[in-house]
């Protein structure tokens, strides 16, 4: 059965363009698409666009995280990856910087969470499956 339009969180096989599906904010400067959510693993992945001084709060990985860099640069504490890297991040990387200054895309496939905390270390949001799920849900009910 072929489907008409994408469903991230379809199971069995899935095709999407990103040539076709729509950006959504995570943060100013930061945009996604989101590809694929699993309620099963509690995996995602996403096509990430950052805009010259698009900044990613600091954050904790509860899950791995896996990037392929495409356009641009992303500049982090741990390094520069410019067009071309492949990243890893590991459970429980602690990131305190991560930005764009220069508009830059890469492929995202994360497992868990990210914690994102305030400067006093409070939690200021959690991304996984299930919060992007409801972006998505979101989204889509904004556009019926």
């Amino acid at each position: 059965m072929q489907r008409t339009s994408h469903d991230p969180t379809a199971r069995g096989p899935l095709l999407g363009s990103t040539k076709e599906l729509p950006w959504l904010q995570l943060g100013e400067g930061l945009e996604v698409q989101i590809l694929r959510l699993c309620d099963v693993t509690g995996d995602f992945t996403l096509f990430v666009r950052m805009h010259p001084g698009a900044k990613i709060a600091p954050h904790t990985h509860h899950g791995t995280g896996q990037f392929f860099v495409t356009k641009g640069e992303l500049k982090y504490d741990f390094g520069n990856a410019p067009a071309g890297t492949f990243g890893f991040e590991a459970q429980g990387e602690v990131h305190n910087e991560a930005r764009a200054d220069e508009f830059t895309e890469y492929f995202f496939v994360g497992t868990g969470s990210s914690v994102f905390t305030a400067a006093d270390g409070t939690v200021e949001s959690i991304l996984d499956w299930q919060s992007l799920k409801q972006l998505w849900l979101e989204t889509r009910a904004g556009a019926a």
